[in-house]
């Protein structure tokens, strides 16, 4: 499976078909007014099979960025029919107070190229609860936030991840040079162990190049 990250929590993952994940819109004045900074390249020029939208945040839910008709999953749950097969959409909250701050996340759950992927979206429950984990069942590769401030940090994504026993793992949604706020990657990098990092020379990586189990980092997008 060919993996591309644009930035925040947006991918394309493409096997048989391609699906794409939480493209992120322009942020306008409002960020910049909060002193905040927001400079991935435009999501522009890509198509997708399949649109997996996991909340209602603009750097989340920007479905207009996506060419090609895809269908679209949004901020929803259930097990769902698609392009690509049996989608399950996982109900979660976006903060520890049931939701009610930053509303809710839905977590997908799929399986593209053979490989089960697991998408956390901006997870920030205090923990993952046991039906959750029932849910999300066995996963291969698991792409989980780890910036902490409106989801959850590096402590508790790596308790995550050692729960979940994702064969490789792609920590998303932490503070780069394109972005002024979230906490960075560095203190979930330095809480992995035994489990080698492979630090990505470009955006984009192919599962297939990866030997063993695995943090993956892609290169930030410029």
């Amino acid at each position: 499976m060919k993996i591309q990250w644009y930035g925040q929590s947006a991918f394309r993952l493409e096997a048989e078909a391609t699906v794409f994940i939480d493209p992120f819109g322009v942020p306008g004045e409002a960020l910049a007014k909060r002193g905040m900074t927001f400079e991935y390249p435009p999501i522009d020029g890509v198509t997708a099979d399949l649109l997996l939208i996991t909340h209602e945040h603009f750097d989340h839910n920007s479905a207009e960025s996506i060419g090609g008709s895809p269908a679209v999953i949004r901020s929803t749950a259930g097990r769902l029919e698609s392009p690509i097969g049996e989608v399950v959409a996982v109900a979660s909250e976006h903060d520890e107070q049931a939701g009610t701050m930053r509303g809710p996340n839905s977590i997908f759950v799929f399986t593209l190229g053979r490989i089960r992927v697991c998408h956390f979206g901006d997870f920030g429950q205090a923990d993952l609860r046991p039906e959750q984990a029932d849910a999300i069942g066995e996963v291969d590769l698991l792409m989980i936030p780890v910036g902490d401030g409106p989801t959850i940090g590096a402590r508790q994504a790596t308790a995550i991840a050692e729960r979940i026993g994702a064969r490789w793992v792609v920590p998303m949604h932490y503070r780069t040079p394109a972005i002024s706020f979230l906490e960075t990657a560095d203190e979930f990098l330095g809480m992995q162990g035994d489990r080698p990092v492979v630090r990505c020379d470009a955006p984009s990586f192919d599962t297939a190049d990866l030997d063993g189990p695995a943090v993956v980092v892609p290169a930030v997008p410029a």
